[in-house]
């Protein structure tokens, strides 16, 4: 295959982007090329493959069938009250339970009713909810006739997915008392945006202190503290080990972990399972962070992002073991085939570090906080962190219009609802063989080797394309690539002659040759291509090098 058209100093350039957009110029280049065969007969030959985004091409439907039939239901109820000229009421309590058994009776050829009913009992079963409390929640919130009430989670959908993420998230073994408060929010992103917000705006983190990122990491971790608005100084605990030569083994060594002793380090932010390298966290490294914690540096916070842990058999993420110090964020975004949903928690311990550093702040620092929560309360100093990222959240002064949208907390709750059925669990074991069966497939394609992890995720595979080089053919041609191009040369090699689009793993603080490959986005065989194609362009690279070609 020949090079590609662009000069060094073009794609010096381009490298500068973050990888998302990035992705947007790769995307650029290979429509372009389908664009200049437009008489070509085997369209196959210039298929577009984009593997750069993680958004899954699959969706749990059996949850959402049950959210359309209860949509049937509170409609209904809502019509039972006031039914005039496309005008209805808004759904009672008194007797709800009955009327929806009357429903179910009579409208058995439904879809979604069975799992509806099954979601309902699981329910009232493992909760001991009110059966007419519960369902008058969710009719009525799925009508959307309200503000949320409480604001920060409804009072049933907040137990119910507590209940999730003690399964799902603490492997069923939760802290102690398990009193995790819970904000549902517009999916992870959201999560993370009013996070870092909080801890500013509440005086826990100040603009240049210093904070850990746990590396390579989502992008926006990594951009986020470079904004004007906070200017973090940071410190980066890279995964560096290797299990073998050149075969990287995505795990954190024990002197980049020790980084956190720094007392100067006031937050760590890690996203468990990673991404792109997608292992979770081994226990070696989560007792290390225990034993900092308890004896170096005790108001440490931590940002857990928890979104790919459904993926790993026995996930247990590090808010189960450090619960006091942790915020954890979890989004149904990938699991269930929802990133239009917008679904999100942030968790917090009532037992927290951060409401103590709070109540410990200056005279000075209290005086400015009461000014800004004062209009909600006539004890703001008494106002918890969860509640205050509520208020700041909607500017404090839309606090009463805070919350996630009502229909939103309906499909979470029968998401979680569903996972605790013996279908949901068939469901995540079927979504886990789907990613590791497109794993296996691209590797096959690519002839490469990863470590063997029984803790990886597999949602996305990090490949160093450097440390692959000098597996194969030695440090020589590993010299040879640093020395005569630039990192994400490949990537423009790809989508130019192959129109596969992939993202540069250094744009994640990821070695600068490595490439990230979403393995939940396109259609099994499409990794095999993939690998194909990576293969094919790493084996031009060994004829340059051997050839001397061009350079």
């Amino acid at each position: 295959m020949p090079k590609t058209t662009f000069t060094r100093e073009e794609i010096q350039s381009f490298a500068q982007l973050s990888p998302f957009e990035l992705k947007d110029k790769f995307i650029q280049i290979a429509q372009a090329v389908q664009e200049d065969k437009p008489g070509q007969k085997d369209t196959s030959s210039v298929q577009m493959l984009n593997a750069g985004r993680g958004n899954p091409n699959w969706i749990a439907s059996g949850p959402r069938e049950a959210f359309l039939a209860l949509g049937y239901f509170a409609l209904t109820e809502s019509k039972r009250v006031w039914s005039a000229d496309n005008l209805g009421g808004m759904p009672e309590k008194a007797g709800v339970g009955k009327r929806f058994d009357r429903w179910l009776r009579a409208n058995p050829e439904l879809p979604g009713t069975e799992m509806l009913q099954a979601c309902v009992d699981k329910a009232v079963e493992r909760f001991g909810f009110d059966r007419d409390a519960f369902l008058h929640e969710l009719a009525d919130s799925i009508i959307g006739d309200n503000y949320p009430v409480p604001d920060r989670m409804l009072v049933h959908a907040e137990q119910i997915v507590r209940g999730y993420i003690a399964d799902e998230m603490f492997d069923k073994r939760p802290p102690a008392d398990n009193n995790l408060s819970l904000f549902a929010t517009e999916g992870g992103t959201a999560a993370m945006c009013y996070i870092f917000d909080s801890l500013m705006k509440n005086g826990l983190l100040k603009k240049g202190d210093k904070i850990a990122l746990f590396t390579p990491v989502f992008t926006p971790y990594l951009e986020i503290p470079e904004l004007d608005t906070y200017e973090f100084e940071v410190v980066h605990v890279s995964a560096s080990m290797f299990a073998e030569t050149g075969v990287r083994e995505w795990r954190y060594p024990t002197e980049e972990v020790a980084k956190l002793e720094d007392p100067a380090i006031k937050l760590a932010c890690i996203v468990n399972p990673s991404n792109p390298p997608s292992l979770a966290m081994s226990q070696r490294v989560i007792d290390q962070i225990k034993d900092i914690v308890a004896t170096k540096n005790p108001n440490l916070l931590f940002v857990t992002d928890d979104v790919y842990g459904t993926f790993v058999e026995g996930f247990r993420s590090i808010a189960a073991d450090l619960a006091r110090n942790t915020l954890l964020v979890y989004s149904y975004s990938k699991h269930y085939g929802c990133t239009g949903w917008r679904l999100g928690v942030i968790g917090l311990h009532d037992d927290n570090v951060i409401d103590e550093m709070i109540a410990q702040l200056p005279a000075e620092e209290k005086t400015r906080l009461a000014k800004r929560y004062g209009t909600l309360t006539l004890e703001p100093e008494k106002i918890k962190f969860i509640d205050r990222l509520v208020a700041d959240s909607r500017q404090v002064a839309l606090n009463h219009t805070a919350g996630l949208s009502l229909p939103q907390q309906v499909q979470m709750v029968l998401f979680s609802l569903f996972d605790m059925l013996e279908e949901g669990q068939a469901y995540k074991h079927k979504v886990r063989s789907i990613v590791q069966q497109r794993l296996d497939l691209l590797l096959e394609g690519a002839q490469m080797k990863i470590s063997d992890d029984p803790q990886r995720a597999g949602y996305y595979i990090e490949l160093d394309l450097l440390a692959e080089a000098e597996r194969t053919h030695g440090k020589e041609f590993a010299d040879f690539l640093e020395k005569n191009y630039e990192p994400v040369d490949p990537l423009f090699r790809l989508a130019e002659q192959t129109h596969v689009v992939l993202l540069n793993g250094g744009g994640f603080d990821g070695p600068q040759w490595s490439v990230r490959v979403s393995l939940a986005n396109l259609d099994d065989l499409d990794y095999l291509k993939i690998g194909h194609h990576l293969r094919a362009i790493f084996d031009d690279y060994v004829g340059e090098w051997r050839g001397g070609s061009g350079v």
